[in-house]
């Protein structure tokens, strides 16, 4: 699922209920059969992986090696299994070269993509990503669409918080519009990202592709270029 909303809508906000970070004024937050407010944020920490928007607030180690020990080793996962997750994480993120590296002499850019697998090795069934291309290149952003696939397939939930359209349209199957502290819309992202009319109460705009596709009046919603020539033949152009 991916959230999407203007700066200061509430995403953000939201977010940091899941892991405690926050708690609800009012109400209760559920993750499984935990209230939030009655679990501290380091056992929350088993059950929901939380990537910071600004990787900066969430990395102290010396080494990206050691950032990514930190979380395991405090979950209490044994040496082994703590060892295997840091391998996996760092061959996922691309950064075994750089496992040795003080993360602070890496590009922001980089140390995003520690701070994720810093949370990967934590092996949590839920992640929750705040702004996870923000940076990012066209290769990071395809490795994380594969990373996608493979954490679905393992059954793991994924909440994503975006303003990258384009990326949300092509990775997640539902999408959340906020406003104002609100939902507006949530639904199926097939339908939700051709509301132009919801999108705009909140500054967002549909991907490109759904733009033209709706500026020549094809009869579907199409969000990826496939899609849009699919439209585009059977429309008879």
């Amino acid at each position: 699922m991916a959230i999407v909303g203007q700066n200061g809508s509430g995403k953000t906000t939201l977010a940091k209920q899941l892991n405690g970070l926050l708690r609800p004024s009012s109400g209760q937050v559920q993750i499984g059969d935990w209230r939030t407010d009655g679990h501290s944020v380091a056992q929350l920490a088993r059950r929901v992986g939380y990537l910071f928007q600004h990787p900066d607030e969430q990395l102290f180690q010396r080494t990206v090696a050691a950032e990514l020990v930190f979380g395991p080793r405090n979950l209490g996962f044994d040496a082994t299994r703590t060892a295997a997750l840091v391998t996996e994480a760092l061959h996922s993120l691309e950064l075994t070269a750089v496992a040795q590296e003080n993360p602070y002499d890496l590009s922001l850019a980089w140390r995003k993509r520690v701070a994720l697998a810093a949370v990967l090795a934590m092996d949590t069934p839920i992640l929750v990503l705040d702004e996870p291309t923000t940076g990012q290149d066209a290769h990071f952003q395809a490795l994380l669409a594969d990373l996608l696939v493979r954490w679905r397939e393992a059954g793991k939930t994924v909440i994503a918080i975006s303003h990258d359209m384009e990326f949300v349209a092509a990775n997640f199957t539902r999408l959340v519009v906020m406003h104002a502290g609100q939902v507006l819309r949530d639904g199926l992202t097939a339908e939700v990202v051709g509301e132009t009319a919801v999108l705009q109460q909140t500054q967002v705009e549909p991907p490109a592709i759904t733009q033209l596709a709706q500026g020549l009046n094809l009869p579907k919603t199409v969000w990826m270029i496939p899609d849009f020539l699919e439209a585009w033949r059977g429309n008879g152009k």
